[in-house]
């Protein structure tokens, strides 16, 4: 699927280009209009689509292992909306215009959206999913209404950051990617390693720590992987909502519970959705586009209905 989804994404567009083309435009043998699209335009957006979705995936697969929340994910706990605001604070205040500016940013605000949201969930020492979601919510709705105030009240401001926040990997360059790709590589090696350990964490706080899992030590590992991931994606391509929420829920069925599948599993879902979305985006309005933010937040709200009555039916 990944594979195919990539190949969609190289051939489709407001000119749809023959796999075949593509193919010679990837192996140097052809030159003009076609191949400069391919290489110029599809292929970073390609590449910029996987390493954002894979990020997304695994932040999502991540969040919701730490936090025993099935409805947990970077945009749901509100670090996509730190992220976003931080980014939209610096624009106001110190006039950033480039992405490649925004990356630690973003980075401070998604890490403090993350502690204010888990510092709402501790209960008598313990992390409250519903209270963690519900904290995640209503932060979220605080920051997004701050962050339109700071655009409202600047028109460059609004003019910067009104694209940069719908979610987008069009128009995006891979130097942006290369600055971030450190932070979303250490997020996803984090990621990996302490994989084995939630699923332990799955069982109660009290019951890994019988087993010998380092609790605090594993929600702190846990919670900077799914900084760094959210960061990073939020720097490069704005906040794209949903991927990281849907991406656990489509790979569950197919791999199972375990972790240590579970997240490598994610590293490929979110991208495929990434793309799909993106896809889509670029074929419904043909020869224009919607922005792939867009349309991940329109197919992900139903899903995150679906998922809330499912999990509160419990």
């Amino acid at each position: 699927m990944l594979v195919l989804c990539a190949a969609l994404s190289l051939a489709l567009g407001s000119r749809s280009i023959p796999l075949a083309a593509v193919v010679d435009a990837l192996s140097g043998t052809a030159h003009g209009g076609d191949a400069d699209v391919v290489v110029g335009l599809r292929v970073p957006r390609t590449v910029i689509g996987v390493t954002v979705g894979a990020a997304l995936g695994a932040a999502g697969a991540v969040a919701q292992g730490v936090t025993r929340n099935p409805l947990a994910s970077p945009t749901t706990l509100g670090i996509n909306a730190g992220a976003s605001f931080a980014v939209v604070a610096a624009i106001f205040a110190l006039g950033l215009t480039h992405p490649l500016e925004f990356v630690w940013f973003a980075v401070a605000g998604a890490a403090g959206a993350a502690l204010l949201a888990y510092g709402m969930a501790r209960r008598s020492g313990d992390l409250d999913p519903v209270r963690l979601a519900l904290g995640g919510t209503v932060l979220s709705a605080v920051l997004a209404s701050w962050t339109s105030a700071l655009m409202l009240a600047s028109r460059r401001t609004l003019d910067e950051a009104r694209f940069w926040l719908a979610g987008s990997i069009s128009g995006r360059s891979l130097d942006a990617l290369y600055q971030v790709l450190p932070l979303i590589a250490v997020g996803i090696v984090l990621a990996l390693l302490v994989s084995p350990a939630l699923n332990a964490l799955a069982l109660g706080d009290e019951t890994a720590q019988a087993l010998g899992v380092p609790v605090a030590r594993i929600r702190v590992l846990g919670g900077l992987a799914v900084v760094l991931l959210a960061a990073g994606s939020v720097a490069v391509a704005g906040p794209v909502a949903f991927i990281g929420l849907a991406a656990p829920h489509l790979v569950r069925p197919l791999l199972g519970n375990d972790h240590r599948v579970l997240v490598p599993g994610c590293l490929i879902a979110g991208p495929v959705l990434l793309l799909t979305a993106d896809v889509l985006g670029r074929l419904v309005v043909r020869p224009s586009e919607i922005e792939v933010g867009i349309v991940t937040a329109f197919l992900g709200a139903p899903l995150l209905a679906v998922l809330a009555r499912k999990v509160t039916s419990r």
